[in-house]
C-alpha cells in the first residue's frame, strides 16, 4: 500500500521543522507506521529520503543506505544535494575508506568539511589539484593543523569562490600574526573566521602589524588566543565591513608599532557586537580605542582582572552617553580586588544604570583575609560560563540577588560548595573544577548534583589538584553522558590500585561510563594506564605524558592483542617527549609488527600517533 501525497508531505515539513532540533527521524518514522506492514520502507518516495539526507552527515548516509539495494545508490551516487563532511575521531583504516568511496566521488557537491585530527587534513588536501575541485565549499573546520600547513592551504582557498567560513585551530605555536593574518586576508569571500593558536610561554604577546594596507571582507570575528593590544588598532582598521569581533584574551605589551595614520579615518559602521577578556591593560587606553571604533555599538561585553577604575561606574555613564549612543546591553565581569570597593560599585545602582535595566551584583567574603572576588552583569545573566564562589548566606552582600543561569553551559568550580546552594544552572553541559584538595569532600558530588543535572554532563575537567579516586569513580556514576575528562594534574590517590579494580565501585563504573577521550597533563606509568584502560574500556583518544623509560612498554602494551581493553583505541599523544622518540618508535613498529597502517608526527614537543 502506497502512502499518501499528503501524509508524505506533512512527514517532510516536520522533518523541515526538526532539523534544528536533535531528534531521531527515524523513531518517529516508525510512530507513524511507515515501518508498519501498510507500507514498504521502499515505496517512500524519493523527495522524502532527501530531506533525511540533508540531516544527516555523508558517512551516515552511505553506512545506512548505500548497500541496501541499487536504487539508493543511484539515488545517492545521482542525487544533487549538498553534503558536509563531519569527522571528529575516526581511525586511519576507517578514514582511509571514507576518504577514497565517500569524500572524493562527493567532492563537488560538498559544502561543509569539518576535520578533528591533525593528519586528516594532509590526506585530504594533498593537492592544488584536489583542493580545487571543491567547487561548492563553504564551510571548512581544521582542528589541530600546523602553521605551515595552513599557509599552505590558505593559497589554494583562495580561489575556491564560495568558502565564507573558515575556522581553525593551529597545533604548533606561533611567531607571527602577520603570517597569521596574512594568510587570512587573501581569502577574499570570507565572511565569518575563528581561530585559535598559542604562543610560546617566553612570548608575552606577538604583535600584528602588516607593512601594507590589506582590506578584509571578514564580518564575524572570533580570535582564541592572547592578541596585543597594541596591535588592536591596526587589526581593526583592516576590517570595515567587520560586524562581530571577539577576542579571548587581550593583552598588554611592550610592542612599538606603528599605528597606521589611515586609521583615523576608519569608521566601523556595521560593527554591533563587541566581547573582550582584557588582561592588565589600563582603562585610559581601552577608552581611547572605545572613543575611536565604538560608536555603533549595540552589544559590548567586557572581562577584565586588573586596574580598579574599570569599576568607576560614572565613568562608564559618560563614555556610554558620548560615544556608545546606541549601547543595548552593557556586560560586564570584573575578577580581581573587590572587598573594600563596596562604595565605588554601589554607584552602578543609580538611574542611568536601572532605567536601562543594567542590573550587577557582586560576590565575595567578607571574612577572608583575601578581598579578591567578582562584579558582573545579571538580570539576566546572559553569558555561556559562569563562576562559582562559595559565599554564605549572612556573608552576601544586599546587592546580590535572585539570577537565572539558563544561559550558561560551563560552569567553574573555584571553591567548596556549600549544602543547600541555591544556585541552579539547568542547561551545563560542560564542568571545570579549580578548587583545592581540601575544598573537596565527601558530601561534593551530592551537592553538585543539586546544582546541576550531571547526567547531561559531556566533559569535565579537573585543575589544578588532584581528586580522590572513589570520589571521581562516584562522578561517573551520576555522568552517564560524560565522554571527555581531562586532569591538568593526574596522580591517583591511592595506593594499590589492584585492590580497586576489585571493588564493586570499581566494575560498575568500567561499565556505566563512556569515556572516549581521555587527557591526563602529568605522566603516566604503566601501571596506573593499566588501571585506566580497565576503567575507561571504551577510549578511542589517549593524551598523556609518561616516563621515558616506560615509552615502548606502554606502546607495546596499548597495541597488544592478548588482551581487548583497548579495541577501541587508534589515537594516541605523548606529551612533552623528547623528538628522538619518533625514529625509535618507527623502528619498534617495524621490528616486532605492532602496526602496518599508522602515522606518527611530532608538534610541539608532543609525539601523536594515528592507527
Amino acid at each position: 500500500m502506497q502512502v499518501q501525497e499528503n501524509d508524505i508531505h506533512q512527514n517532510s515539513n516536520w522533518i523541515k521543522k526538526r532539523k534544528l532540533d536533535n531528534v531521531d527521524l527515524f523513531s518517529y518514522l516508525y510512530s507513524k507506521r511507515i515501518y508498519s506492514n501498510k507500507c514498504r520502507f521502499e515505496d517512500l518516495a524519493n523527495e522524502l529520503f532527501y530531506e533525511i539526507f540533508e540531516y544527516l552527515d555523508l558517512y551516515d548516509i552511505y553506512r545506512g543506505f548505500f548497500n541496501l539495494n541499487q536504487r539508493f545508490q543511484n539515488l545517492i551516487i545521482n542525487s544533487n544535494f549538498p553534503n558536509q563532511i563531519n569527522i571528529s575521531t575516526m581511525s586511519k583504516s576507517k578514514f582511509e575508506y571514507y576518504h577514497k568511496n565517500i569524500l572524493l566521488p562527493n567532492k563537488h557537491r560538498i559544502y561543509l568539511i569539518r576535520l578533528s585530527i591533525p593528519f586528516m587534513s594532509e590526506l585530504i588536501f594533498s593537492s592544488a589539484y584536489t583542493i580545487l575541485r571543491f567547487i561548492h565549499l563553504q564551510t571548512l573546520i581544521i582542528d589541530h593543523i600546523e602553521m605551515k600547513d595552513f599557509i599552505k592551504l590558505s593559497n589554494h582557498l583562495a580561489h575556491l569562490r564560495e568558502l565564507h567560513s573558515l575556522i581553525i585551530s593551529l597545533a604548533d605555536h606561533i611567531q607571527s600574526l602577520n603570517v597569521l593574518f596574512s594568510s587570512i586576508f587573501q581569502l577574499k569571500k570570507l565572511k565569518y573566521c575563528k581561530i585559535e593558536y598559542t604562543i610560546k610561554d617566553n612570548q608575552n604577546s606577538i604583535s600584528f602589524d602588516l607593512t601594507r594596507r590589506v582590506f578584509s571582507p571578514i564580518q564575524y570575528l572570533i580570535i582564541n588566543g592572547q592578541f596585543s593590544f597594541n596591535s588592536l588598532n591596526n587589526l581593526l582598521s583592516c576590517l570595515p565591513e567587520l560586524h562581530h569581533i571577539s577576542i579571548q584574551s587581550l593583552m598588554n605589551s611592550n610592542d612599538n608599532i606603528k599605528i597606521d595614520d589611515l586609521s583615523y579615518y576608519i569608521q566601523l559602521r556595521y560593527l554591533k557586537y563587541v566581547s573582550f577578556k582584557i588582561n592588565s591593560i589600563d582603562f585610559n587606553k581601552f577608552e581611547n580605542i572605545i572613543k575611536q571604533f565604538f560608536d555603533y555599538v549595540e552589544i559590548l561585553r567586557l572581562t577584565m582582572n586588573s586596574d580598579e577604575e574599570y569599576l568607576n561606574a560614572k565613568r562608564w555613564q559618560q563614555l556610554i552617553v558620548s560615544h556608545m549612543p546606541y549601547l543595548r546591553i552593557f556586560d560586564m565581569k570584573y575578577q580581581g580586588s573587590i572587598g573594600n570597593k563596596y562604595d565605588v560599585i554601589k554607584q552602578f545602582s543609580s538611574s542611568f544604570w536601572t532605567e536601562k535595566k543594567w542590573f550587577f551584583t557582586h560576590e565575595h567574603d567578607w571574612k577572608s583575609t583575601m578581598d579578591r572576588g567578582v562584579f558582573y552583569s545579571t538580570i539576566p545573566y546572559q553569558r555561556k560560563d559562569y563562576t562559582y564562589y562559595s559565599v554564605s548566606d549572612e556573608q552576601l552582600c544586599s546587592h546580590n540577588q535572585e539570577e537565572n543561569f539558563n544561559s550558561v553551559n560551563h560552569l567553574y568550580i573555584c571553591s567548596k560548595i556549600k549544602d543547600h546552594c541555591l544556585k541552579y544552572f539547568p542547561n551545563v553541559n560542560q564542568l571545570t573544577f579549580t578548587l583545592s584538595f581540601n575544598d573537596w569532600n565527601d558530601s561534593t558530588v551530592r551537592n553538585l548534583n543539586c546544582m546541576i543535572p550531571l547526567e547531561q554532563l559531556t566533559k569535565i575537567i579537573f585543575e589544578p589538584y588532584r581528586i580522590p579516586l572513589e570520589d571521581i569513580m562516584r562522578l561517573l556514576y551520576f555522568t552517564s553522558n560524560l565522554h571527555t575528562l581531562q586532569f591538568d594534574t593526574f596522580g591517583f590517590h591511592h595506593n594499590n590500585l589492584d585492590i580497586v579494580r576489585q571493588n564493586y565501585a570499581f566494575e560498575y563504573a568500567s561499565k556505566r561510563n563512556k569515556i572516549k577521550f581521555l587527557i591526563l597533563r602529568g605522566r603516566c606509568s604503566l601501571h596506573e594506564l593499566e588501571f585506566i584502560v580497565n576503567l575507561f574500556p571504551q577510549l578511542k583518544y589517549l593524551e598523556t605524558g609518561m616516563n621515558r623509560i616506560e615509552i615502548k612498554q606502554i606502546i607495546r602494551f596499548l597495541l597488544s592483542k592478548t588482551h581487548n581493553k583497548t579495541q577501541h583505541l587508534f589515537y594516541l599523544c605523548i606529551v612533552n617527549t623528547p623528538k628522538v622518540c619518533v625514529k625509535e618508535i618507527n623502528v619498534m613498529m617495524k621490528s616486532e609488527n605492532l602496526l602496518k597502517n599508522y602515522s606518527i608526527k611530532y608538534i610541539n614537543y608532543n609525539l601523536y600517533l594515528w592507527w
